[in-house]
């Protein structure tokens, strides 16, 4: 009976033991779950995307290979200087190179000289390869600023995708919940004879059809923040919450725009508009440079050099040899281009295709700007209608429930007609919810284009 005792004791221990263990554990893991859920405002959002977007390091990437390709042009302007050595060894009949007579014996012989050169003119063409690569080093810019711009902008999308994703499901879970509320109605007056089995099938259709929006609602929330996770470069296996900002109040938006204001501010600001004239430039640059083709080249030229033997003509030490074959020379160089195949020619017509080619694509830009612009401000419009007439649907919706849930729970009303009025409510409600967060995404598109901060 002891032994008995002893052993119940010892369950209890090691049971009190294993879930003071478990709760120990739990307790962990809850804590490390709670601070893995980092939560992200769409400011700390914004400046994810510009730390980590690899796009974003491509593009500034290319600005500093663009950076030192204009330091390397002006570096082009100074003189060149060069220096070499030659030490041969010649082994039977040869030339001392010294005497410039034959010998029949092994010379070892050795020379060396310093070169310098500058072009005096090369028909402007270093200069305006400077200039060149200066315009296309803003335009480089131009182009990171782009893609800021545009990433931006997608955060914001993604963003708001989440909080509307987030709040739809809210919704289906509040709806799921009067779904079961109503099931559990149904049945218990079907359990005393009140209600018929059609009235309990129809609530369990209802109750089935609401589960299958809170998937469909969680789904779209799951692929709503995998979206925001990797346009963030953020691991996707590491979950996160995202900061609702206050952004109830759709009254302060500004809806008022016209396309040709808008569409004015964003011609001067916008960096497409910008990179296209830079461009643009940049090919006109082009073309000065291949005419400098037509012109000569005038350069100045410079060297030292000396040179030591020890054939037997050549007796004197070689320190000696070195300083009595000391030499200086100074020149010009003069390189005039008379017939290369029409190559110049060739080159400046080419620069020309391109330039008009740049100024197309700069018409372009403009005008799909102008067109996006447009776009925008119609979409606009027609989304604070959407918004304004799902508001009005809503309130309806909620009135026409409330009086045939009255009328429903005193027997005047059947079923069908009730899950039917709550199906419409349903529907007004994420019709509204999507009408508000269309409202807004449209606002933001505006401000993205007059270069207005995108926040909330």
């Amino acid at each position: 009976m002891e032994f008995i005792n002893n052993m119940k004791y010892k369950n209890h221990f090691f049971s009190m033991l294993f879930n003071k263990f478990f709760l120990i554990i739990l307790t962990l893991i809850t804590a490390v779950s709670v601070q893995a859920q980092e939560k992200i405002t769409l400011k700390r959002a914004t400046e994810l995307v510009l730390q980590n977007n690899l796009q974003i390091k491509q593009a500034q990437l290319s600005e500093a290979l663009t950076d030192e390709n204009l330091k390397q042009s002006k570096l082009a302007l100074y003189p060149t200087l060069n220096a070499n050595s030659n030490l041969n060894f010649n082994f039977g009949r040869s030339i001392d190179p010294i005497t410039n007579q034959f010998v029949n014996q092994s010379v070892t012989s050795l020379n060396g000289n310093l070169g310098s050169s500058v072009t005096l003119f090369q028909g402007f063409q270093k200069l305006n390869q400077i200039s060149q690569n200066k315009l296309q080093l803003e335009a480089d810019k131009s182009s990171t600023q782009k893609v800021k711009n545009d990433l931006i902008l997608a955060i914001v999308t993604d963003y708001l995708s989440v909080l509307n994703a987030q709040d739809l499901l809210v919704a289906a879970n509040q709806q799921l919940e009067i779904s079961r509320q109503q099931l559990d109605h149904e049945q218990k007056f079907f359990d005393v004879g009140n209600k018929t089995l059609a009235d309990l099938s129809q609530a369990k259709s209802q109750l089935a059809t609401a589960e299958l929006n809170v998937t469909n609602a969680q789904n779209q929330t799951d692929l709503s923040f995998l979206n925001l996770a990797q346009l963030l470069e953020l691991d996707p296996a590491i979950p996160f919450e995202v900061e609702k900002p206050v952004i109830d109040d759709t009254k302060n938006i500004n809806t008022s725009y016209t396309a040709t204001e808008v569409f004015k501010t964003a011609y001067s600001t916008f960096p497409d508009i910008k990179l296209a004239d830079l461009r643009t430039q940049v090919s006109r640059k082009a073309i000065d440079i291949a005419r400098g083709n037509y012109y000569p080249t005038l350069t100045l030229q410079g060297g030292l050099g000396t040179r030591y033997s020890n054939g037997s003509f050549s007796n004197n030490s070689f320190n000696s040899q070195i300083q009595d074959n000391f030499n200086q020379s100074i020149g010009f160089g003069l390189n005039i281009p008379i017939f290369n195949g029409y190559s110049a020619r060739s080159s400046v017509r080419k620069a020309k295709i391109s330039f008009q080619n740049a100024e197309i694509n700069e018409q372009l830009a403009k005008n799909t700007l102008n067109k996006v612009i447009n776009q925008a401000v119609y979409d606009l419009r027609a989304a604070e209608k959407r918004y304004h007439s799902a508001q009005t649907a809503f309130e309806s919706s909620k009135d026409a429930f409330n009086v045939i849930e009255q009328r429903y729970a005193v027997g005047l009303i059947n079923s069908l007609d009730f899950n039917q009025a709550q199906t419409n409510l349903n529907k007004a409600q994420l019709d509204l919810i999507q009408a508000r967060y269309d409202l807004i995404f449209r606002s933001k598109v505006i401000d993205y284009y007059l270069g207005n901060p995108l926040i909330f």
